[in-house]
């Protein structure tokens, strides 16, 4: 405000001054609006953590107008059933995603391509069956992933390609009857896994992984129980704990397809075969071609009942065994003692018996000497 009566140098110096208050104002007011965006509606922001809190609202979908700066971002306990491709565009800045209690069965396979920064998936008790095999590949600062509680069958080769950064990782709760090794190979720097809670199948199809698990183990991983549910021998035993020599008739099984591959290959077998033609009167039949379908052999995985007394009887015999070695070791030195001390006692007694031959000798000498 200008002052009354003053000369019109000092007005001129006063208004000066007044705009430049107004400018550096305005300017003031444009960076605070740039540092403190706008709220999704409903949602808590925290400017400081730069936490967006959308949780338990009952949303259908992703607030469009989250903030661009923010580094967290909770949607758990809501309805969400389906997202778009681009439901976290322009969120390069974020580093934990939690999309844990919803209803979400399919994920589009770059939903979370713009996520570079993402350290942290909360992906819990949703109703997801299928992972696409590229879903994680733009996340390779990935440290914490949860896919528990979900329909889980299998796992894509190549999912987890990339993420070396990652510590835990939960598959609980799942649909999982098998799973491949070569899919848990890039997990180099992994120390927790949680596979409990899953409908195992302990046959041919998980030893390999058996061998990855004991290498995790072995290296200091953390693992929990993995509980056998088929076959029926080996129900609610930890797969960790089922002998090797359980999967023998694997590798023979094995061995028979790799043969089974080199032979001829002749016609198709089907069960319901065509009857053979009659052969006309006078002609000579010819000979049939063998189409026959062969019987394959049923390998049916061997019984831990089976197994441990095989090897307690294997034990008792070479018990057995070794102690008639022992006995028989025995008996021949008390008998070498034996006849050793009979043969000194033998030689002590020779001199008081007559000895013909040497009675004998003296006689010869008594006449050269004569």
């Amino acid at each position: 405000m200008l002052a009354p009566g003053g000369s019109p140098e000092q007005r001129g110096r006063l208004a000066l001054q007044w705009r430049q208050v107004s400018w550096i104002t305005c300017w003031v007011a444009l960076c605070a609006a740039e540092a403190l965006p706008t709220c999704p509606f409903s949602c808590k922001c925290d400017s400081r953590s730069l936490e967006v809190d959308c949780s338990g609202l009952g949303l259908t979908t992703v607030p469009p107008d989250v903030p661009a700066a923010t580094r967290t971002l909770l949607l758990l306990n809501n309805k969400l059933s389906a997202l778009p491709s681009w439901a976290f565009a322009n969120l390069s800045s974020l580093q934990r995603l939690d999309l844990s209690n919803n209803f979400l069965d399919q994920l589009p396979h770059s939903i979370f391509g713009d996520l570079t920064n993402l350290t942290e998936l909360q992906l819990r008790n949703n109703s997801i069956r299928t992972l696409d095999r590229d879903l994680l590949r733009h996340a390779p600062l990935l440290r914490h992933l949860d896919l528990s509680i979900n329909g889980l069958a299998q796992l894509p080769p190549g999912l987890f390609d990339g993420l070396l950064a990652l510590r835990s990782l939960s598959l609980r709760s799942n649909r999982l009857q098998n799973l491949d090794r070569l899919t848990f190979e890039p997990l180099a720097n992994l120390q927790l896994l949680q596979v409990g809670d899953n409908p195992w199948e302990c046959d041919c199809n998980l030893r390999e992984f058996k061998h990855w698990m004991e290498w995790f183990s072995y290296r200091g991983g953390r693992l929990d129980q993995l509980a056998c549910t088929l076959p029926k021998e080996l129900r609610g035993k930890d797969m960790r704990m089922v002998p090797m020599e359980m999967f023998n008739y694997c590798s023979q099984l094995e061995d028979e397809n790799s043969s089974a591959g080199l032979d001829i290959p002749g016609p198709p077998c089907t069960k319901a075969s065509p009857e053979p033609a009659k052969p006309k009167p006078g002609a000579e039949p010819e000979p049939e071609p063998g189409t026959a379908c062969p019987q394959k052999q049923r390998h049916r995985p061997a019984s831990v009942r089976r197994a441990m007394g095989t090897v307690i009887i294997a034990g008792v015999v070479c018990g057995i065994v070794c102690i008639m070695m022992v006995v028989a070791a025995a008996y021949g030195c008390i008998y070498a003692s034996l006849m050793a001390k009979y043969h000194r006692e033998l030689k002590k007694r020779q001199p008081l018996m007559g000895d013909p031959e040497g009675e004998h000798e003296d006689q010869k000498q008594i006449s050269s000497v004569a």
